[in-house]
Parts: structure tokens; C-alpha cells; sequence
């Protein structure tokens, strides 16, 4: 018997304590956790600084609104913005809460409604983002969705151009579709992308709630394209587990959202402010990136050693890695549980590794023996 709505496909597995890559069940049980709470711990469980930043702040100050001025805010915008061509945040609690406000803004900001979003992408389950999502099992039972999106296939280069138009108030991407399937951007869909964006006044969303953060081994996923957004959302990894949200907009719309356009009662607390700032300290150093990107070749290295190119192939970028195959990954997923190392699927046919960004060597190798034992 429960108190909880059935929303959520649970795992039987309790867990109760993490270290690092390690999770651990209430029997006791340690995992490899390549799943990172899907993307969110990027740090690792328990991380020593966010720890501390948690405890230290909440001696201080939890909560007072956002009608009174936030240094912290301040700080953490600047840091988020520094060397990019964005100028402005705006803090709310999870990804879909920042599709929410980057939707709003566009909208506003333009005077225009239509927006082109891509089959398979992902934006949330609030009413916009779940509009703007391309996969209808998404949408399902709810009735007609918010009007003036359209999905068309992703990297089709003919669709956009077609569908492209001055009536076309953004388009709003993710650089890699992670729930829905690992879907790479392909450099020529990206110039497009662009062409358009110039050619008919349209602005650019990106949507980088799980890629964003030193996830593909850069601060945001787009800075290894040719992309240049006016918006992007954060969320997930921003936070490294504790819950936080962000839009980061250019100079241009900062006129945009004036008091009363847009707003929320817990965006941007003193917490969650204290946390995201230890983790961006962290994470955009130039050695922590190489340092994922390192991994990221390693992990990539060994799952092409023992994976037979005939039955699995690899996508993604950074620690963000899918592994494709022909078969229904769901036993797969099941099994690998059984064995110590936790995964999640990106759709039905591919198994999505989204380890902590201080994965070890030891551990990836770890994490390899036990998939090369169950799909070989």
C-alpha cells in the first residue's frame, strides 16, 4: 500500500547513502552510480566543498525572496556568463521551470508565438515544456497542448528551411537529445540553424538542462558548435543535487522581463545559490574540463574495445554516453542493477551513462567489465 501517486516507474532499490561514483542500498548493497541522479550530481555524492557550502549557509540565511537584492545572485550570473556572449541570468528551481521562463521570454520579447522545437527532444512535463517536447507519448492525455509549436524532424536540413519564416519566434534545441536516444546535432544542422536564425530575426534556445555544466567536457554543450544562443537553460548538474534552475539570456533582452513579467518564490535562495556557486567553481576550471574530456575518451576507448561494432554503437559527447543497440535495453538495465551498476535508458534501444564528472579511471573500468559481462 501507498500515499504516492504511481507517476514514476520505481526501482525496488532503496538507496540511502552516497560517496563519490558509490551509492549504497538499505541492505547494504554498494553501486557504481552512472546515473547521477540522471545528470544532476556532477560532483559526486557528498562532495566535501558542497557539503560545507550547504552547512555554512544554512547558519545564515535559507530563504528571503527575491524582492530584496542577492549579491550571491549577482555573483553566480556573473560566473555563469563570464566569457560568453550572454549577458544576464535569472534564477527558478528545476530545468523545466527555465524552458518555462526561456518560452516567456522569447515570446515576449519578439511578439511571436511560433516556435520550432525538434522530434525527440525533451523540455520538461510543465504545460509549456511538455508543448515543446517532441514526443507525444509525452503528451498524451492531457488534452490539446499550448498552441504555436512545431516539431519537425531533428537534423533535417530541408525541414527547417522549410518550416523557417518571419513569423517564427524561436527555435529551440538541444545540442545532444539526451532522453531521446543520445541524438547528436550535426555540424551542418547547426549552421542552418544559424543561417535561419539570421536570415529571418528568429532567436535561439538552447537547451542545456542536461548537457550544460561541464557534462560534454566544456561549460555548455553549444560552445563546440557553431551556435550561438540568445537563451539557454540550466538546471540538473547546475545544482549538483540540490535543486536550481537558470535561464542565461544576451544583452539585447534584458528590457525584456521587467518587474512583474516573470517571477518565483524560491528560485535562486540562499542555499541553492551557495551550492551552485561552489559547484561552478569547481567544474569551470580548465583542468576539471580537460579532465572529463579525458575520461570521457577513456570510457569511450574501453566500451569500443570489448562492444562489437556490428551490434553497438556509441553517441554522445563528454560523460554524457549512449550506447545503441537492437535490443530492448530495459532487461538490460535490470540486470546491470543486479550487478552493482546502476544506468538509465535514453528511449528503448539505447543505455544512457551519465556518471558523476570525478568518475575514476578504476571505476570506469569497473563499470565497462560489469556491461562487457552482460551484453557479450
Amino acid at each position: 500500500m501507498t500515499s504516492l501517486f504511481n507517476n514514476y516507474a520505481r526501482r525496488a532499490i532503496h538507496l540511502v547513502k552516497g560517496q563519490g561514483t558509490i551509492v549504497t542500498d538499505d541492505s547494504g548493497k554498494d553501486y557504481l552510480d552512472f546515473t547521477s541522479g540522471i545528470a544532476v550530481v556532477s560532483l559526486g555524492h557528498a562532495h566535501p566543498a558542497i557539503v560545507s557550502a550547504l552547512q555554512q549557509q544554512s547558519e545564515k540565511l535559507w530563504h528571503v525572496s527575491n524582492l530584496f537584492a542577492s549579491p550571491e545572485q549577482e555573483k553566480l550570473a556573473e560566473s555563469l556568463t563570464k566569457n560568453t556572449d550572454l549577458a544576464y541570468a535569472l534564477f527558478c528551481n528545476s530545468g523545466a521551470e527555465a524552458n518555462e521562463a526561456a518560452i516567456k521570454l522569447a515570446r515576449k520579447h519578439s511578439g511571436k508565438h511560433h516556435i520550432l522545437t525538434f522530434k525527440q527532444s525533451f523540455h520538461g512535463r510543465t504545460f509549456g515544456a511538455m508543448a515543446a517536447t517532441g514526443q507525444e507519448k509525452i503528451q498524451e492525455g492531457f488534452g490539446p497542448m499550448l498552441q504555436s509549436f512545431e516539431a519537425l524532424p531533428f537534423n533535417d536540413i530541408d525541414a527547417l528551411k522549410n518550416a523557417a519564416n518571419e513569423n517564427v519566434a524561436a527555435i529551440m534545441l538541444e545540442v545532444i537529445q539526451a532522453e531521446g536516444g543520445v541524438n547528436s546535432i550535426e555540424p551542418a544542422f547547426a549552421q542552418t540553424v544559424m543561417d535561419v536564425c539570421q536570415q529571418f530575426g528568429i532567436l535561439l534556445i538552447i537547451d542545456e538542462v542536461q548537457t550544460g555544466i561541464g557534462r560534454t567536457g566544456t561549460r555548455y554543450a553549444y560552445e563546440q558548435t557553431v551556435l550561438k544562443p540568445d537563451i539557454i537553460s540550466l538546471a540538473k548538474g547546475l545544482g549538483g543535487g540540490f535543486p536550481i534552475g537558470a535561464i542565461l539570456a544576451g544583452e539585447g533582452l534584458f528590457e525584456t522581463f521587467g518587474p512583474g513579467s516573470h517571477g518565483t518564490t524560491f528560485g535562486g535562495n540562499p542555499l541553492a545559490v551557495a551550492v551552485a556557486q561552489t559547484v561552478i567553481d569547481h567544474i569551470f576550471e580548465a583542468d576539471f574540463l580537460e579532465n572529463v574530456q579525458k575520461q570521457s575518451a577513456y570510457l569511450k576507448a574501453q566500451l569500443q574495445e570489448v562492444l562489437p561494432a556490428d551490434k553497438f554503437s556509441l553517441r554522445g559527447n563528454g560523460l554524457l554516453v549512449g550506447i545503441h543497440t537492437n535490443e530492448q535495453v530495459g532487461p538490460i538495465i535490470q540486470e546491470a542493477e543486479q550487478q552493482g551498476l546502476l544506468v538509465v535508458p535514453a528511449g528503448t534501444n539505447v543505455i544512457r551513462l551519465l556518471p558523476p564528472l570525478t568518475v575514476s579511471t578504476d571505476e570506469i573500468d569497473q563499470a565497462v567489465a560489469i556491461l562487457k559481462k552482460i551484453l557479450l
